[in-house]
C-alpha cells in the first residue's frame, strides 16, 4: 500500500471494489488499496459516488453495515459523520456548504479610531468619560467627523484604545505606573541586643451602625518588649501625629528606629517629618514576609484584645482610654507582667532551635537592666531612681489588682452593655 505524506485528507484510488464482498475484503485487509490527498469537498464527494455505486438505499441492513464500515475506515470520519453524509444523501442535499461566517458591521471605522488617537493625543490621554464630553462638544461646534464617537460608551472607547492602530497612531499610550512612595526603607530591622528599635500596629476597635470605633496604636520595643499602647479617635495624620509624640516620650530610653506595616497611617510625609525631628529611622515590612511585624501584631492579641475586648468603643472615648493606659495599663505591662524572651540555638546542619526556658521570663524592665550598660540607653530626664521607684511602687499582685478595678469601671463607661456581657 503506498501511502501519501501530504496533510491533506488521505483518500484512496477504489476503482477496484465493485462487490460488497470485496469491501469485506478490504477490511479484512486482503485486498491492497492506493491511497492519494484529498481536499474537504472532494472527499464528500467521494463519499457520496460510494453510496450512489454501491446502491447503498437498496441494500440491506448487513450490508449496509459494511459500506459503512468502508467509509469510515478510508475516511477517517467518525460513525456519526458518515451517518450525517447518509442522511444528506438520502434528502437529496449537498453535504458540504461554502462556510459564511457571522460578523457584525463595523460601527468605527479605522478613521474613527485614528480620529480619537489625534484627540487623546492633544489632550494627554484623559479617562473615558472626559474624552467623550470632549467629543460630543466637538460634534455641536460643527466638526461632523466626530458624529460616531459621540455617542460611544465609556467601555468602549477603551477598547478601542486598545486595537493595534490605536496603538500605532497614539503618542501618548503608556501602561499605567504603579505608585511608589520613597518613604521608609523596606527591610528587617536589626537592633542587634540595643533598645529602641520600636514594632507598631493598629488595632480597630469595631464598628456600629456605620460608625468608627476608636483605634488602638500599638508601639513595642524589640529587644526589651517594652510596651506602649495609645488610642486615637481615628487614623488621620492630626492624630496620628501627636499620639506617637505621646508615646515617644513614655519610654524610658531613645528611640532608634520605627517599624510598621505598609499603611498609609504610618507611610506618609507628615509621620516622614515627625521621625525626622526625632532622629528615629523608618522601616516597613517588606513582601511576602509575613514575620517582620510579627511582635506587634502577638502584643494586639495577647494586651489590646485581651484588656479591651473585640466590643465597639465610640471615638470620644480615646481620650479616657489613654489615661487608663497611662495610670494602669503601661506600668503594669512594663514593670510587673513576664514576658518570654527566645533562646536561639544554631544546630550543626545550620537551623535555629528556639525555646523558652524558665529563667528568660522576665518583665521588660528587667530585661532592659539585664542589657550591657542599659544606662547608657535612657534618654535625658529619666534615671535609675525614678525607673526603680515605679517598678516597686506595688506588688505584681497589687498592680493587677488596681488594672482589674479599672478596667472594669472603663468598660462599663465605654461599652454601655457591658454589665450585661459579664
Amino acid at each position: 500500500m503506498e501511502v501519501d505524506t501530504n496533510p491533506m485528507v488521505t483518500m484512496l484510488d477504489d476503482t477496484s471494489l465493485e462487490t460488497i464482498d470485496d469491501l469485506r475484503k478490504f477490511i479484512d485487509g486482503v485486498i491492497l488499496i492506493k491511497f492519494r490527498s484529498l481536499e474537504r469537498e472532494e472527499r464528500a464527494r467521494w463519499i457520496r459516488q460510494v453510496l450512489i455505486r454501491f446502491k447503498y438505499l437498496t441494500l440491506r441492513r448487513m450490508n449496509k453495515h459494511v459500506v459503512r464500515q468502508y467509509m469510515e475506515k478510508i475516511s477517517g470520519l467518525s460513525r456519526a459523520q458518515v451517518a450525517r453524509h447518509i442522511t444528506a444523501y438520502r434528502q437529496g442535499k449537498p453535504m458540504c456548504k461554502a462556510y459564511v461566517r457571522r460578523r457584525f458591521s463595523m460601527q468605527y471605522s479605522d478613521g474613527d479610531i485614528e480620529l480619537l488617537a489625534k484627540t487623546d493625543d492633544l489632550h494627554q490621554r484623559l479617562n473615558g468619560a472626559a474624552t467623550i464630553g470632549i467629543m460630543q462638544t466637538e460634534y455641536e461646534r460643527g466638526d461632523h467627523r466626530y458624529v460616531r464617537l459621540r455617542n460611544i460608551s465609556v467601555p468602549h472607547l477603551y477598547r478601542l484604545r486598545a486595537t493595534a492602530r490605536y496603538r500605532v497612531r497614539c503618542t501618548t499610550y503608556e501602561k499605567t505606573k504603579p505608585v511608589q512612595r520613597p518613604i521608609g526603607e523596606r527591610r528587617k530591622p536589626a537592633p542587634d541586643g540595643i533598645p529602641g528599635f520600636l514594632r507598631v500596629d493598629s488595632v480597630h476597635q469595631g464598628d456600629c451602625n456605620r460608625k468608627k470605633g476608636v483605634y488602638h496604636i500599638n508601639n513595642v520595643d524589640e529587644v526589651t518588649q517594652w510596651e506602649i499602647p495609645v488610642a486615637v479617635e481615628n487614623l488621620q495624620e492630626s492624630s496620628i501625629e501627636p499620639a506617637l509624640d505621646e508615646a515617644f516620650i513614655l519610654f524610658p530610653f531613645v528611640i532608634k528606629n520605627f517599624h510598621s506595616d505598609n499603611g498609609s497611617e504610618y507611610i506618609n510625609y507628615i509621620v516622614q517629618d515627625f521621625l525626622n525631628r526625632w532622629k528615629v529611622k523608618q522601616t516597613k515590612s517588606r513582601p511576602r514576609h509575613s514575620n517582620d511585624n510579627g511582635l506587634a501584631e502577638t502584643k494586639n492579641g495577647a494586651i489590646i484584645r485581651k484588656y479591651m475586648t473585640y466590643y465597639h468603643i465610640p471615638q470620644p472615648f480615646a481620650a479616657r482610654i489613654n489615661q487608663f493606659y497611662r495610670d494602669h495599663l503601661i506600668p503594669y505591662l512594663n514593670f510587673h507582667r513576664p514576658c518570654a524572651f527566645p533562646k536561639i540555638e544554631i544546630l550543626p546542619n545550620g537551623k535555629k532551635k528556639i525555646t523558652y526556658p524558665k529563667e528568660n521570663y522576665m518583665t521588660p524592665y528587667s530585661k532592659l537592666k539585664s542589657l550591657p550598660h542599659w544606662k547608657s540607653y535612657l534618654r535625658t530626664g529619666i534615671t535609675f531612681a525614678t525607673l526603680e521607684q515605679q517598678a516597686f511602687a506595688k506588688t505584681p499582685n497589687q498592680a493587677a489588682c488596681d488594672l482589674q478595678i479599672a478596667r472594669r469601671k472603663l468598660l462599663n463607661i465605654v461599652i454601655p452593655s457591658y454589665h450585661d456581657i459579664i
